[in-house]
């Protein structure tokens, strides 16, 4: 299972989803989506550009639980 801890590094770097979401150019929907682990994957270009605003690693976001 891949957890996503996208919220805890927000509440981190203290940005609030609609800034990211206009920060990454996504929508609140898709953003709001990706924090809960409801989809089924992530796009290379989009994980990039969130950690470039988040300045974080995708380990930061994504986590394995065996």
């Amino acid at each position: 299972m891949i957890r996503v801890n996208l919220t805890k590094v927000m509440f981190d770097r203290r940005i609030s989803s609609k800034e990211l979401a206009q920060k990454i150019d996504i929508t609140q929907a898709n953003l709001s989506n990706l924090k809960n682990g409801k989809v089924k994957g992530i796009r290379f270009n989009t994980l990039e550009k969130l950690c470039k605003v988040l300045d974080c690693q995708p380990g930061d976001i994504l986590e394995y639980i065996s």
